[in-house]
């Protein structure tokens, strides 16, 4: 599995800060405990209410300088939690806190001065970009938001700054353009450079590559960690991909069915999986190596929906494992809780 990992074609080759023991130590910057975010769904007159559960007990932390990768299929709570831990949502129970602040309790000032530190990056850089606006303006416009550099002059310079970090040269011809003048990379650039110019300490990245070409992808994640090298950035990265997960992440929480069903460090959870969710993911991960082939450990049925979650072990309706063993009780009437050693750590009572 390394030789397949140096001979991804989607790995960058970009100076990383890798987490060293020494690292692992290191503060929180973001911690989220026992998180929970349910919407109510409207019904039939007379109907109990009902609601969706998105986001179902889900406990993790971002230490400074660190990425971790949130990896799960579609529709499994990824985006909610990004959008949750930026203040984007309001959690219905648990607790996000930015360096010991409680999100849940900011308001007005107090949230507007968080969010100058934690940045979201959008998955759709066609979507998240107004056409109407410049590249300038929209690299300005969150320094206008926060009331930052009123000088003009100052102004330009930080937007000018921005767009250069995120690898646009150059800046001041890129300023002038509008978004239907970019290519997708570029305007992920754009994207990433109106994160940067408030200068956060950590950044949400919901699916950034997703929707551009597999050689625009290698590109943006050597910007992100070269960003991380030099900027001491902290990233929460957003994927489906676990491969991806894999190629830029030090730890990987591997979510399904709004829950962390496994988290450790990236090599740990791709080279020695406990989950058998996690190991049917990395089964089907290729190998660019001729005539190497691997026991595929496909995926039975569809992932339940977050309005009916199974009881037991949400996974065991679609769990190979759960029928190699004969269907134990365990597995449909009681739900695992995460467990194991402080670095890596697995939801499953056979694992």
């Amino acid at each position: 599995m390394a030789d397949a990992r140096a001979s991804m074609p989607a790995a960058p080759t970009a100076p990383s800060v890798a987490v060293t023991p020494e690292a692992s130590t290191l503060e929180a910057v973001l911690r989220v405990e026992d998180l929970h975010v349910h919407f109510p769904l409207r019904g039939g007159i007379g109907r109990r209410r009902r609601v969706a559960r998105a986001v179902d007990g889900v406990s993790f932390d971002v230490r400074r300088g660190e990425i971790l990768a949130l990896v799960g299929e579609s529709g499994c709570g990824k985006t909610t939690i990004a959008r949750t831990v930026t203040g984007l949502v309001r959690p219905t129970s648990g607790r996000v806190s930015y360096r010991g602040q409680d999100l849940g309790r900011m308001r007005g000032g107090d949230l507007r001065r968080l969010r100058q530190k934690v940045q979201l990056v959008f998955q759709d850089p066609y979507e998240s970009l107004d056409p109407r606006q410049s590249v300038f303006d929209i690299v300005a416009e969150p320094l206008i938001i926060h009331g930052l550099e009123p000088d003009r002059a100052a102004r330009r310079e930080r937007v000018l700054s921005a767009l250069a970090a995120s690898g646009l040269h150059p800046p001041e011809l890129i300023a002038r353009r509008y978004p239907h003048h970019l290519s997708g990379g570029q305007r992920q650039r754009v994207a990433i450079a109106a994160a940067l110019v408030l200068e956060p300490e950590l950044i949400v990245a919901d699916e950034p590559v997703s929707m551009l070409d597999v050689s625009v992808r290698a590109e943006i994640l050597r910007l992100l960690l070269d960003l991380r090298a030099i900027r001491a950035l902290t990233f929460l990265f957003i994927t489906h991909d676990l491969s991806l997960a894999w190629v830029i992440a030090d730890r990987i929480a591997v979510v399904y069915l709004g829950r962390i069903v496994e988290i450790g460090p990236a090599d740990e959870v791709i080279n020695q999986p406990r989950h058998p969710y996690t190991k049917s993911l990395v089964s089907v991960i290729p190998v660019p190596e001729p005539g190497v082939r691997r026991n595929r450990l496909l995926l039975v049925g569809e992932t339940p929906s977050p309005i009916a979650i199974p009881t037991g072990c949400r996974f065991a309706p679609r769990c190979w494992l759960r029928r190699q063993l004969g269907d134990p009780v365990a597995c449909l009437t009681l739900d695992p809780a995460l467990s194991g050693d402080d670095a890596h750590r697995v939801a499953c009572h056979f694992a």
